[in-house]
């Protein structure tokens, strides 16, 4: 078992405390988003043997399949989606003949891989994900009476379904949509608000955003948008093609390898307006969904969807378990301390002490592996093939 350092991305939306908070570290006030554990090439983590010794993660494991990462949102993030992997492929090869620095800002695809992720909420985490139903995005515009809405509601009215949401939504990323439309707009939510009446979140959704995107389109098209509210420790799994931009909050993130994200708003990065509703439109009205785990001891819950490359099991453990609580058997795994102070023990009679924020690599070595002590780990890892996987409880 090696211990593991990591490195982060100052992303302007982060937290300037929650995750040096988590990691045991003094906030500089610099805004820290992400902390990236596994072996993408953009931000690969390093491995530390029992004596010292580093060299890097990928040089034990090749290229992980999946990836973990703590992310801490204090303002929105862009609305995006992440590509297929068959569109990744193709992306990522015709940007390479055109010669696209990979750290090129306007560079797309950094990697052929696809992106599903599944979120695991360590605070209260709000999200913006998928499109909501044509009858109640009619619901929420009716009140709205701007030029704007109502031109949006009637062409929803002449137009329904997915395939109408997706051609409303490229309306507004291709039109002249001005600052003062979107003001108006968010002027009525504003007022709607103070009325006490805000249909499913919406227009308190949108005054939040304008906050900190003034102006932007993106604040029109999260009137469209569902929000959800995850709790501590419940989970939510997207698929490729799935249009969202978190909001605000502390998770954990596993997802394939990839940091393949096509951006349409509520950003200074690069957008891509046409590979977003090019992604959008091949999928269809795509399936935003909680993930239920399965129990796979008393002390353990595995989130697992199908299909995918990762999994998550969080086990709890408590000085009334002096023997220690199993992990889940797993070829490799990267597990983090999510609370409290936790010792990892396997077969051969190794250990390491991890506090919270603290994470490691579990090789095919590390046999019967237990956790012992007061607190909480996260396992990332890939399933078998025939695992069996959580359920998905649709929200729409």
């Amino acid at each position: 078992m090696y211990r593991l350092r990591n490195g982060v991305q100052n992303y302007s939306w982060g937290s300037p405390d929650a995750i040096p908070r988590f990691l045991g570290e003094r906030s500089d006030g610099t805004p820290v988003a992400e902390v990236w554990i596994g072996t993408h090439p953009l931000q690969p983590s390093t491995a530390v043997s029992a004596d010292g010794e580093t060299k890097a993660l990928a040089d034990l494991t090749g290229d992980l399949p999946f990836m973990l990462k703590v992310l801490a949102a204090d303002q929105p993030l862009s609305l995006q989606v992440h590509p297929s992997k068959s569109q990744a492929e193709d992306g990522f090869a015709e940007e390479e003949r055109a010669g696209i620095p990979l750290d090129a800002p306007h560079r797309v695809y950094k990697d052929d891989n696809h992106k599903p992720e599944m979120v695991y909420a360590l605070t209260t985490f709000d999200s913006l994900i998928g499109f909501r139903p044509t009858v109640e995005i009619l619901r929420v515009l009716a009140p709205l009476e701007t030029p704007l809405t109502k031109r949006l509601a009637d062409d929803l009215r002449a137009d329904p379904g997915f395939a109408g949401i997706v051609r409303r939504l490229e309306w507004l990323l291709s039109s002249e949509v001005t600052e003062a439309e979107v003001g108006e707009v968010v002027g009525a939510c504003r007022a709607l608000g103070r009325l006490g009446m805000d249909i499913k979140r919406a227009y308190s959704t949108a005054v939040e955003i304008a906050e900190y995107y003034p102006g932007d389109v993106g604040v029109i098209i999260s009137l469209m948008l569902n929000r959800m509210t995850l709790q501590p420790g419940e989970a939510a799994y997207l698929g490729a093609g799935i249009i969202h931009a978190h909001l605000k909050g502390l998770c954990l993130e596993v997802m394939a390898s990839s940091d393949n994200v096509l951006r349409a708003g509520l950003t200074t990065k690069h957008v891509d307006p046409h590979g977003l509703v090019t992604c959008l439109g091949t999928t269809g009205m795509a399936r935003i969904a909680r993930v239920n785990p399965e129990f796979a001891l008393a002390d353990t819950e595995v989130f697992s969807p199908a299909d995918v490359e990762f999994a998550l099991a969080v086990t709890q453990v408590s000085h009334a378990d002096p023997d220690g609580v199993p992990l889940v058997t797993t070829r490799r795994s990267i597990v983090i301390c999510t609370g409290g102070e936790v010792e990892l023990r396997n077969g051969d009679g190794q250990s390491l002490r991890l506090q919270r924020g603290e994470s490691a690599y579990l090789s095919p070595e590390d046999t019967d592996c237990v956790v012992v002590g007061l607190g909480e780990i996260a396992q990332a890892y890939e399933p078998a093939r025939r695992a069996v996987h959580s359920r998905l409880v649709d929200v729409v």
